[in-house]
């Protein structure tokens, strides 16, 4: 990564920084969840990124549009987040594997209270999961598999003899977000992040759930047919949404924006 610049700061005073590349530790603190929130309140951001004509995706994957500097952001909201969630086609899509304990959030981890990585949660209604993948078998902590009460119970069983926690947070088939983000809170999982893909993030939107979209906003063009970065049914009001911070690196964008209400 080079340098990363501060086009504009509203957490802080607005100045610029200096040319060279940001620490993990100055990212993390100018990432960091807000202070103050009453024990056992969730925070829920998103991490997602998109091309100047609102491609979410190129050839179904991320990557192609992604760059260093936004990969050592992706690595830094991973590193405060107690649980980054997932729906099932990303997880498949982008090949997810456990997250990984790093030494450069340890300590801040451990001060937190927090374990030395996040757990992965995947968002599935039918549970149609390859549950012999490491994300199943080999994660530091188990993997969260959220599903609806009517999910198929031979694929709840499979889920849970690959040592995945299920988590019930819905009706029939279906999960229900608000639920979603209550349910992982009341295991202790209140830094949430979810890195989409765009039907789930769709989904938080339209039930007013999201708190925080971490944008990467990628110089390029596309066309085609791609997804945005949320999709599914609109809200009847657009929610209004402030910008907290913006950083900038060879033309990318990265974006912080909170709902005004919190």
């Amino acid at each position: 990564m080079r340098s990363l610049f501060p086009v504009t700061d509203l957490t802080t005073t607005g100045a610029a920084a200096p040319d060279r590349e940001w620490s993990l530790d100055e990212l993390a603190e100018a990432y960091a969840y807000p202070a103050g929130l009453p024990d056992g309140t969730p925070w829920l951001r998103a991490n997602m990124v998109s091309t100047l004509d609102g491609a979410a995706q190129h050839d179904g994957r991320s990557q192609p549009i992604s760059c260093a500097a936004d990969m050592r952001i992706f690595g830094t909201l991973r590193g405060l987040a107690d649980v980054v969630v997932a729906g099932a086609e990303t997880v498949r899509q982008e090949g997810y594997r456990p997250a990984r304990a790093r030494e450069a959030f340890a300590a801040r981890r451990a001060a937190a209270g927090q374990g030395p990585a996040p757990a992965v949660a995947v968002v599935s209604g039918s549970l149609e999961l390859d549950f012999a993948l490491p994300l199943f078998t080999e994660p530091l902590v188990p993997t969260l598999v959220v599903t609806g009460a009517g999910a198929p119970a031979d694929r709840i069983a499979a889920a849970r003899e690959a040592g995945a926690e299920v988590v019930i947070a819905g009706e029939g088939t279906r999960v229900d977000p608000a639920r979603l983000v209550r349910e992982l809170a009341g295991r202790g999982l209140t830094r949430q992040l979810t890195e989409g893909g765009p039907r789930l993030l769709g989904q938080l939107v339209a039930a007013g759930v999201l708190d925080e979209l971490c944008l990467t906003l990628s110089p390029m063009l596309t066309a085609g047919d791609a997804q945005r970065i949320a999709g599914g049914p609109g809200v009847a009001v657009p929610e209004r949404f402030f910008l907290a911070s913006l950083l900038e690196e060879a033309g990318f964008l990265f974006s912080r924006y909170r709902r005004t209400d919190r």
